[in-house]
């Protein structure tokens, strides 16, 4: 690998866990990651491959696509490293970011080759239903991600399992192993700071 020629990662790596185990700081590999340092993109893959496929495949119905989101998203960001800037914030978050673009964008771009195949095939497209509302779907779903990302961690796995799983909170301290007034104190905090952030954001100018 090379610093112009970033590899792809082989498909099907993100499943694995890499065994990393944080001998550099994410603010090392940030750093190393905006100045072009080679072994930086495999260590960023490594770091945060797995964090990257799971946002493409909380949106994404085929393995393979997401797989393809994954690679995509490392490599937009190796040849884009020049605007990341490890003072405004970490590598995971800017990688994420990329992520949910690049998820945005699969969906657009599965949307418009459906369209096609239905041109070609003489099928009426205004029969099936269109994926643009799953796009503003996956949209507001990356905005709560985003939200939720800044929670603090037990708060976030609980939120996330109420969110997305749709656990109920007796079922959520049943697969956490959390007694059950330790998963309603993190609820109740957790909703109130997201929606003490929400009335913020809401109030600022456009």
């Amino acid at each position: 690998m090379t610093a112009g020629d970033p590899a792809r990662p082989r498909r099907g790596a993100v499943e694995t866990d890499t065994g990393d185990n944080r001998a550099t700081t994410d603010d090392e590999l940030g750093e190393a990651f905006a100045t072009g340092t080679p072994e930086a993109l495999r260590a960023a893959y490594d770091r945060y491959g797995r964090l990257v496929y799971r946002i493409a495949r909380s949106s994404l119905a085929v393995p393979a696509d997401a797989e393809d989101v994954t690679q995509a998203t490392f490599v937009s960001a190796w040849q884009a490293r020049d605007t990341f800037d490890p003072d405004r914030g970490t590598l995971g978050a800017w990688l994420a970011a990329i992520a949910r673009r690049r998820t945005v964008d699969r969906l657009r771009g599965l949307e418009r080759q459906r369209r096609l195949d239905d041109a070609a095939a003489g099928v009426d497209a205004t029969s099936r239903p269109s994926i643009e509302g799953t796009v503003d779907e996956v949209v507001a779903r990356m905005t709560v991600i985003d939200e939720l990302s800044r929670l603090p961690e037990a708060q976030r796995q609980v939120l996330s399992l109420a969110f997305f799983d749709d656990l109920t909170q007796v079922q959520i301290a049943t697969v956490t192993g959390l007694p059950l007034g330790t998963v309603k104190g993190h609820v109740r905090r957790g909703l109130a700071t997201l929606r003490r952030r929400w009335e913020v954001d809401s109030a600022r100018p456009a």
